[in-house]
């Protein structure tokens, strides 16, 4: 394993939610269908992915927004559990993504006489929102540095590193372990590491896990 320090230092960069209601609520599962269809590719985003950023101390047994509507708010915990074991990160882009939620919905309201909605509870109101990055001043030269910082930060940057590095990819700690660092070993074994089946607090722990092992299961 390389000990040398990193030609570039990786910065760590935290980030805020800026939110925005676009006006548009569902009160059945058609109107649901229809919204996710039409909304921009943000508001997807939104519901799904930045779910995690919401939710960052405990896992929820429904790990998006859709779900979680449709199981808590419709009672209609059948589509609720179809819609959570959709594995955000199994797709390439927003639109596949969207694409699985139509048709998981779509197939799901074929199987019924009636179509579920709000009785007791709260509409789905379908928003969107702007990540803005906010600087640690946390770097890392080499392993055992990005290490002490996976556990200092905030974890807001465990997110914006981990969970949405596929959009941003000069925000890529994986990637810069590999090229940087010459460490494409351990980038492997942390990119198998699945955020999704965990909260934020949960990756970390994983992330810290992983990089004790690949150093002998101590930090010196």
């Amino acid at each position: 394993m390389s000990t040398a320090g990193a030609i570039q230092p990786f910065e760590f960069v935290g980030c805020l939610e800026l939110r925005e209601m676009l006006g548009r609520a569902a009160w059945d599962e058609r109107e649901l269908l229809a919204g996710i269809e039409d909304v921009p590719a943000g508001s997807i985003s939104y519901h799904t992915r930045s779910y995690f950023l919401r939710s960052r101390y405990l896992a929820a047994p429904y790990p998006n927004d859709f779900a979680t509507w449709a199981a808590i708010q419709v009672r209609d915990r059948v589509l609720g559990e179809r819609l959570a074991v959709v594995d955000l990160f199994d797709f390439a882009d927003v639109e596949q993504l969207r694409g699985e939620l139509v048709g998981i919905i779509d197939h799901h309201l074929t199987t019924l006489q009636t179509v579920p909605r709000v009785d007791y509870g709260e509409p789905f109101h379908f928003m969107r929102s702007t990540l803005i990055e906010v600087p640690t001043g946390i770097v890392a030269r080499n392993l055992r540095e990005f290490r002490d910082a996976l556990e200092r930060v905030d974890t807001s940057a465990i997110y914006f590193h981990f969970y949405e590095a596929g959009r941003r990819s000069a925000a890529d700690p994986l990637a810069w372990l590999e090229t940087e660092v010459g460490l494409a070993d351990v980038a492997a074994r942390l990119r198998r590491l699945n955020p999704y089946v965990t909260s934020l607090a949960g990756m970390r722990a994983q992330l810290l896990t992983a990089c004790d092992a690949v150093m002998g299961g101590s930090v010196q």
